[in-house]
């Protein structure tokens, strides 16, 4: 890698990732002020990060979803039998744990907990957090995810919608993403990809390390990008052939296909759409491009939704992927966000007492959701709201970039 960027302890003090290499996202570390930064996430946690000595009560509540529906959830465990685990060859082939998320009756099913106890274990484990935060592997699992365990599912075919998160962070950090999609029906797919976060728990309830989160500075985040291409195309054909990993995928309309990843995953939602032709739309949420596509690649919807500082940042990556995208496409920049204002992990920081980025987290997952619903609305479902046609003076710190070439 050319760089090694580290997020500074004011965006990442908790459970973010520590972002390294340009492949994560461009999260540019904060400049040093009154406040010092950590070159890894918790280095200066206990000195700087805990408002108070004694500890803290944590009670973590992402937003409610704004649909009319209510968000279902699912945890399925795949296996792909033809291919060796990428990172960890030895313990065979490729597993995967995906929770659905998709459109449910309202007052059925019981919440859902945001993770598994070992999930959680493996992302305070990975983060170092000081005990005073509050936060332990119970409050953590218990976050308030407003979706529902066995939640009885609406009628109908609706879209699907994959998920893919940041390295390092597990997959359930996208979840008030996917519940509110899931309340505008979409069914949604929150893909774990094992050894690369935290942890997955798996489907014998051993939840796996990350293989390669202290590997060498020089992780190729190209073949990270492309091996998520093959989880999602793998969990793709199971959800959507013949005999399906799901009980409940009847509800997909296996031609309305979209990807959003934040991240490293947003570089996967490119990188799936190139070798995927069944993936009709993609998002990019604050992430490298890996490696930038070729002009012809990507000629089907992409949204670029990132923070303001990623026109300049990481080699105008994001500048020289605009050309090559050759269909309907939008670069939107929110000003005040920071890596994590994408994701559920500002939120949670905020929760337990953390500083954030100038963006207040609930604006941060408010506009996350509005504007990747708005634009897979139009790509996959064909509603032509009026939110991605030009600003907006409710979102005023949603800048679009280029607006003049987009309209095509």
């Amino acid at each position: 890698m050319k760089r090694n960027r580290r997020i500074s302890a004011v965006a990442a003090l908790a459970l973010a990732a520590i972002v390294t290499g340009t492949g994560t996202g461009f999260a540019a570390t904060t400049t040093p002020s009154a406040t010092p930064v950590a070159t890894h996430a918790f280095d200066t946690a206990p000195a700087t990060a805990t408002a108070t000595a004694p500890t803290r009560s944590f009670q973590g509540a992402l937003p409610a979803p704004t649909g009319p529906y209510t968000a279902g959830e699912d945890v399925i465990h795949l296996t792909d039998a033809s291919r060796p685990d990428p990172w960890v060859p030895s313990s065979g082939p490729r597993q995967l744990t995906v929770t659905m998320v998709y459109p449910a009756v309202p007052g059925t099913g019981t919440p859902a907990p945001y993770m598994t106890l070992g999930e959680a274990a493996g992302v305070l484990q990975r983060r170092k957090l000081p005990a005073s935060s509050g936060v332990t592997p119970q409050t953590l699992a218990g976050v308030t995810t407003h979706a529902f365990d066995g939640a009885r599912p609406q009628s109908g075919k609706h879209p699907l919608v994959v998920l893919s998160a940041a390295y390092e962070n597990p997959r359930m950090t996208l979840t008030s993403l996917a519940t509110d999609l899931a309340s505008h029906g979409y069914v949604v797919a929150l893909v774990g990809h094992t050894y690369e976060d935290s942890g997955e728990t798996l489907a014998n309830g051993q939840t796996s390390p990350c293989a390669i989160c202290d590997g060498p500075a020089g992780l190729d985040f190209d073949a990270v990008a492309a091996s998520r291409a093959l989880d999602v195309s793998f969990v793709i054909d199971r959800l959507t052939h013949g005999n399906t990993a799901w009980h409940l995928a009847h509800l997909i309309d296996k031609h309305e296909i979209g990807m959003a990843g934040h991240s490293i995953g947003g570089a996967a939602a490119a990188a799936t759409m190139i070798a995927d032709p069944r993936v009709r739309a993609g998002v990019n949420m604050d992430g490298s491009f890996h490696p930038v596509p070729m002009p012809g690649q990507i000629d089907r919807p992409f949204l670029m939704l990132g923070a303001a500082d990623n026109l300049s940042a990481d080699g105008d990556n994001w500048g020289r992927t605009w050309p090559a995208l050759g269909g309907y496409k939008k670069w939107l920049t929110v000003t005040g966000a920071d890596h994590f204002s994408f994701s559920d992990l500002d939120l949670l920081l905020e929760e337990a007492g953390f500083p954030t980025a100038p963006l207040s987290p609930e604006r941060g997952v408010a506009i996350t959701r509005e504007y990747v619903t708005a634009f897979f609305d139009r790509t996959l479902k064909g509603i032509h709201g009026p939110l991605l046609d030009g600003p907006s003076p409710t979102n005023p710190e949603v800048l679009f970039q280029h607006h003049h070439e987009s309209d095509n």
